[in-house]
């Protein structure tokens, strides 16, 4: 993909975070994948960035009706170019960001621990 020169561990992270979003048929804004991330707000815009550039993914910015207060945000989902490029990248970088997970905001006991060698 043009665009993508290096892969950094926040690309990484922002990558897992989205293509979790895209298994689930979600879109996902900012504020959210800064949280889930755990990273900085520049560190995580800057990868977006250059993730919509690369192609890998659309951003959409939300409609506000009158009576809604507040900023729009803006909505990120993986092309599906790109959900196939994050899947190989976390594969060959990262092979437990694959492992089934459950919905975001749901905490299961054990969940995500390497057994018998094998992630997941």
């Amino acid at each position: 993909m043009a665009g993508l020169e290096r892969i950094t561990q926040p690309t990484l992270d922002v990558l897992e975070t989205l293509l979790h979003a895209f298994d689930n048929n979600e879109d996902i804004h900012g504020w959210a994948i800064i949280k889930r991330t755990k990273r900085a707000g520049p560190t995580v815009y800057k990868a977006l960035d250059r993730l919509e550039d690369a192609g890998m993914i659309t951003g959409a910015w939300e409609e506000l009706g009158p009576d809604q207060p507040g900023p729009r945000r803006r909505f990120y989902h993986l092309t599906g170019e790109g959900a196939a490029v994050a899947r190989t990248l976390l594969a060959e970088r990262r092979p437990s960001a694959l492992c089934p997970k459950p919905a975001f905001g749901v905490s299961l006991l054990g969940y995500g621990k390497v057994q018998g060698g094998e992630a997941c």
